[in-house]
């Protein structure tokens, strides 16, 4: 069995914690490589162990699973990659709130599991998006989270549209497409349902919008949703998945967003309900 060790850096200080895992799972049968991502903003040096590096989509060829370390954000970066792979997942949350993650840092001992029992797997719905300028395909990606579409220092005018009918049309600070994964994530902050994550459903979520009508809406999985940008305004908007790059579209533009064909898999130690996880992850602190 091959396992990727994928620490954020900036969480896992001094790698200690990739450390410990490393020596929990340390078997003739098992090999492991570490690679290792940081925050863009803010790169520290790479600590050294004694752990093959490799560049993460080489190694991702040939591996089983990917334990990341850090919060949700770190989930995200590995699983847009780990997607094309069909590779299973791990999180250690050193992070925030931690939906996503599987195991808190002070149940380390559970990953000894994956050394003498194969583990529950959870399929997660992906989204694929598209920006459609001028008949011609301009943007592509797909998330885990959400596709969040917003203005930049103003408002902005949006149509929406599910399978070609118009859902709603308003000005806004833009609006939230989300998967049930990402639905506790900034479409629940923003006023969108909690979806039990293992479920297939596109929530749309309008971020402060200027009309009572415009409210959240949850389709099934196999709807094509379309939105337009409206009136010229300047630098009117961006598109952003998992809350990545930030690309420019322009008035008129259309973004298409659907089921993606690509899954994320999650794996599961712990035997801790969704319930429990929204239960403890919300408590006030």
């Amino acid at each position: 069995m091959k396992i990727i060790l994928y620490p954020n850096i900036n969480r896992d200080l001094g790698l200690e914690t990739t450390q410990k895992i490393g020596k929990i799972l340390e078997d003739p049968g098992i090999e492991l490589v570490l690679c290792p991502t940081q925050d863009e903003d803010d790169p520290i040096d790479i600590p050294t162990t004694k752990y093959p590096t490799q560049k993460f989509e080489d190694a991702l060829k040939d591996a089983d699973i990917v334990i990341t370390f850090g919060g949700d954000g770190t989930i995200l970066r590995a699983a847009r990659t780990a997607a094309d792979y069909e590779t299973q997942i791990l999180g250690i949350n050193m992070g925030g709130k931690g939906f996503m993650a599987e195991l808190e840092t002070d149940e380390l001992e559970i990953v000894r599991k994956l050394k003498t029992q194969k583990p529950e797997i959870e399929k997660r719905m992906m989204l694929d998006a598209s920006v459609i300028r001028a008949g011609q395909t301009v943007y592509r990606e797909y998330a885990l989270n959400d596709i969040v579409i917003r203005g930049y220092n103003k408002v902005i005018d949006l149509t929406l549209y599910g399978d070609g009918q118009i859902i709603s049309g308003f000005t806004g600070d833009g609006v939230i497409i989300a998967t049930p994964t990402g639905s506790t994530a900034y479409s629940m902050s923003a006023g969108g349902p909690i979806v039990e994550p293992t479920t297939e459903n596109i929530i749309v979520t309008p971020i402060c919008a200027h009309v009572m009508h415009a409210k959240p809406f949850v389709l099934e999985s196999d709807r094509n949703v379309t939105v337009k940008i409206g009136r010229e305004k300047h630098n009117p908007a961006y598109i952003s998945a998992d809350g990545c790059e930030m690309v420019d579209i322009r008035s008129h533009d259309e973004i298409v967003v659907k089921k993606s064909s690509k899954y994320t898999r999650l794996v599961r130690l712990s035997g801790k309900s969704f319930y429990s996880i929204v239960s403890e992850k919300l408590r006030e602190r």
